[in-house]
């Protein structure tokens, strides 16, 4: 008889080690698959959705070019928060519809990241009816980061020789993100082009001056000493045109130089300013 009840125990207790196994199993594939699924990132337009447990997180593009082009600066993203490494956060999208020339007077980030810059010659040229990725700015992000006053601005400004050997003038540029940095770089890269070129480059317009923009309340890039305009002599600007019929004679060569650097070129703007380059590497960013 006891050794019936005995016998009994055994196969109860086999049991339940084989229920208990099983449901380990499944437990380890659920917790797999969830972990598979924090890992997740997925592209959508100019979203990336970032799927986290039963969550999914779309970050903007222009978010993430932001944070990939000034990491000095910036820490993270959401769906609509850019956050700073000194613990601040900007708002990325206001929710207004706006004009194009409301973009330009009252920008958010969202505006100023809405137009992509095709960078080299392969650009739709000449660019369609408003159609100017860099001209929108949005101020309090640059001021944040080069000064939000003139002096705060000149705090950071070092002197760059424009094309040693050449011209040899001397430029206030911006230390924050190593802009003179890259703008040496690009006087060394111009240095190497054809005899040809020099003429575009040996003369320069300046850099830093704190000023608006002609006829608006916007202040240039020029006024955070992360722009420089070339020669004069062979650029064409919008305001000196007034028929807004594109016209252009810097060449491609040129203008590739200082987009290898983070700049881009006013000459792909619909408002065009062939002079005109600015440090803007957050449309230059993959």
């Amino acid at each position: 008889m006891w050794e019936i009840y005995i016998n009994r125990i055994k196969y109860f207790a086999v049991l339940i080690l084989i229920i208990a196994v099983s449901l380990s199993c499944s437990k380890s594939g659920t917790a797999g698959k969830n972990i598979e699924k924090n890992t997740v990132t997925e592209k959508h337009g100019n979203t990336v959705a970032v799927s986290k447990a039963n969550d999914s997180i779309k970050i903007p593009a222009g978010l993430l070019k932001l944070i990939k082009a000034y990491p000095d600066f910036l820490e993270r993203a959401d769906e609509n928060t850019l956050y700073w490494k000194d613990g601040t956060s900007m708002m990325y999208d206001d929710g207004r519809e706006k004009s194009h020339d409301e973009k330009l007077d009252n920008p958010d980030l969202e505006d100023m990241m809405s137009q992509p810059y095709t960078a080299g010659a392969d650009w739709d040229s000449p660019p369609g009816v408003n159609f100017e990725p860099g001209r929108i700015r949005y101020e309090p992000f640059f001021a944040k980061m080069y000064g939000k006053s003139e002096s705060g601005v000149r705090k950071n400004l070092t002197t760059v020789t424009w094309m040693p050997g050449i011209s040899g003038t001397p430029l206030l540029v911006n230390t924050v993100n190593e802009v003179d940095i890259q703008l040496r770089a690009v006087c060394d890269d111009l240095a190497r082009l054809d005899n040809e070129f020099m003429k575009y480059v040996k003369r320069t317009a300046g850099t830093f001056n704190y000023r608006v923009i002609a006829g608006t309340g916007r202040l240039s890039a020029h006024g955070y000493g992360i722009a420089i305009d070339i020669n004069t002599d062979y650029s064409d600007y919008w305001q000196w045109d007034k028929s807004m019929k594109y016209k252009n004679k810097i060449p491609m060569e040129i203008v590739r130089v200082f987009e290898n650097r983070g700049f881009i070129w006013g000459g792909k703007w619909y408002h065009y300013d062939t002079m005109h380059f600015e440090y803007r590497p957050e449309l230059l960013v993959k």
